[in-house]
């Protein structure tokens, strides 16, 4: 009997009420079906307003779909309570997000070393030589006592890129990492993003709106309307090394 996938969606569904009195619900997403397994790069697409936030949120255990599962090998995550659901998320899951969200007062080494002090897996010591360890595989091992405001954009988001990898999660979802970027840095970005895949085996689930980042991934999964229209596989481009 072979193992579940590491990430599967059933028939998932969000529905929001309308606004106003009278108005119809809002359909965020729809009869979503999606397994992910482990070590691959998937980047979800889609028009504006087609779901694709929405989906990420899901597979991320942010949001509970209105019908359907969410299942982490196998294990269906609908019936865990939240504080289960919050610990599953620190453990198991890194997110990136558009606006890095990165703690203004307190440096680069603390705020990658926030999450596995919330976990509490390790010593602090423990805690503060991986957090630098990790920094410097990303190539900012020259920031770790820069305060946010002292780094350039592409380097928070790597930073918080950094913060998401902190308790080594299965699988990393960032939601639109890019989209204050320039060209060079978000190619920056998605080549971390690779190489989190092809040097560690973790899975990476990526919104974007950029076609030609999209296709750094290996597979990409097309939204319209909420609902999946194409999901098929990519030729992922080699990353290269982060200066």
């Amino acid at each position: 009997m072979s193992a579940p996938p590491l990430l599967e969606a059933r028939g998932v569904t969000r529905i929001l009420p309308g606004e106003g009195f009278g108005a119809p619900p809002v359909r965020l997403v729809e009869d979503i079906d999606l397994t992910v397994g482990a070590g691959e790069f998937v980047a979800i697409t889609g028009p504006s307003g087609s779901g694709k936030s929405s989906l990420l949120y899901l597979l991320g255990l942010l949001d509970r779909p209105s019908a359907g599962a969410v299942l982490i090998d196998g294990e269906d995550t609908g019936a865990l309570s939240a504080p289960a659901l919050a610990r599953l998320r620190l453990a198991r899951l890194g997110f990136v997000f558009q606006f890095h969200f990165l703690l203004p007062e307190f440096t680069t080494l603390e705020n990658v070393m926030i999450p596995m002090r919330r976990l509490g897996r390790h010593p602090q010591d423990e805690i503060r030589e991986r957090a630098r360890a990790i920094l410097a595989s990303l190539g900012l091992q020259d920031a770790e006592r820069k305060l946010p405001e002292q780094l350039s954009g592409g380097m928070r988001q790597r930073v918080a890129v950094a913060r998401a990898l902190a308790n080594d999660p299965e699988i990393v979802l960032a939601d639109e990492p890019t989209g204050n970027l320039d060209t060079r840095n978000a190619a920056t970005v998605f080549d971390v993003f690779a190489r989190i895949v092809g040097e560690h085996g973790r899975s990476v689930i990526v919104v974007t709106h950029d076609l030609d980042l999209a296709a750094r991934a290996g597979r990409r999964v097309h939204l319209v309307d909420g609902r999946i229209v194409s999901d098929g596989p990519h030729s992922p481009v080699v990353p290269q090394a982060v200066a």
